[in-house]
């Protein structure tokens, strides 16, 4: 099987990588095989993994996945999608967690970017009570992370291109999220947006690709609100809180503990670009400044 020229570029990202990407080819030959599928299409990719649209014995349309062998996110991706049994979600068929691998059902191209984006968030705050439920407990916790994000974060020099007052917003956002027993305990999509729901045959829509962790409903957000954002260019503002209640209306959430998550996930948004930069030991470039820019503009437009 020829990878994907994108799949094949993912070596350059470094040693694990590259070997992930060298020994692809005999993994998916293997699992082809032993799963008794056939090739259907052409192949697909996504940041860090590949899927290859199959047949089963019985003419079943599916797809074959398989993710990078140390993407810590999507390490529990299919117990999550087991767990959920297709509500809400993509429906996982078979699995094998050590070559991360997962047979799943195959649905429709469309995705929700095809949709007004207002619309589109209704879809999602639909999935939400389908999605949430009790945490199998692999999960890494939410709190978890953001206590390792703060503490990143508390580092954050004051010369960046970052409003103070933000930061120290975000950092006390997350003392208290990380102490509020609330902030972990039911499953969190983790990266639900526009490109992360598509159409199906047996329910219209059902969210692809989890990043699962034991989390708060609220976590779930800012996703939607930081992409399509050129569609917002003539009023930012206006159309972050149009998209913002929306969500929050629609399923039925906190409007506060929504704002709290938000404006802290775009502040860690925003320093993750900064981090970047000097972690490479460069200064940032105009894409991390626009997006900076774009993450304190949602941050602000939530909270006006």
């Amino acid at each position: 099987m020829r990878l994907p020229d994108g799949v094949l570029g993912m070596s350059g990202r470094g040693p694990d990588w590259a070997r992930w990407v060298d020994r692809l080819p005999g993994r998916l030959a293997a699992l082809l095989d032993e799963w008794e599928l056939t090739t259907d299409g052409w192949s697909m990719h996504g940041y860090c993994s590949i899927v290859v649209p199959v047949r089963t014995t019985d003419g079943g349309r599916a797809v074959l996945k398989v993710t990078f062998d140390v993407d810590e996110e999507s390490e529990h991706e299919h117990l999550v999608l087991g767990h959920w049994g297709g509500r809400g979600a993509v429906r996982l068929l078979r699995a094998d967690p050590g070559r991360r691998a997962m047979l799943l059902e195959r649905l429709h191209h469309e995705d929700l970017v095809t949709v007004p984006d207002l619309e589109a968030c209704e879809v999602v705050a639909a999935l939400y009570p389908l999605l949430h439920q009790p945490a199998v407990p692999q999960l890494r916790s939410v709190s978890s992370y953001v206590e390792r994000w703060a503490a990143a974060l508390a580092t954050v020099p004051r010369s960046a291109p970052i409003p103070r007052r933000m930061v120290e917003q975000a950092l006390s956002l997350a003392r208290d999220l990380v102490a509020d027993p609330a902030s972990s305990g039911v499953i969190v999509h983790g990266d639900l947006h526009y490109l992360n729901v598509l159409a199906a045959d047996r329910e219209p829509w059902l969210a692809i690709d989890p990043k699962p962790m034991s989390g708060d409903p609220h976590y779930e957000l800012a996703p939607m609100l930081w992409n399509r954002m050129d569609e917002l260019a003539d009023d930012v503002r206006a159309g972050v809180r149009r998209r913002f209640h929306t969500l929050v209306d629609a399923a039925g959430l906190d409007e506060a503990r929504a704002r709290d998550w938000v404006v802290l996930r775009m502040v860690l948004n925003a320093h993750w670009s900064v981090e970047d930069a000097e972690r490479d030991g460069r200064g940032l470039c105009a894409d991390e400044r626009d997006w900076i820019t774009r993450c304190i503009a949602i941050a602000k437009a939530v909270q006006d």
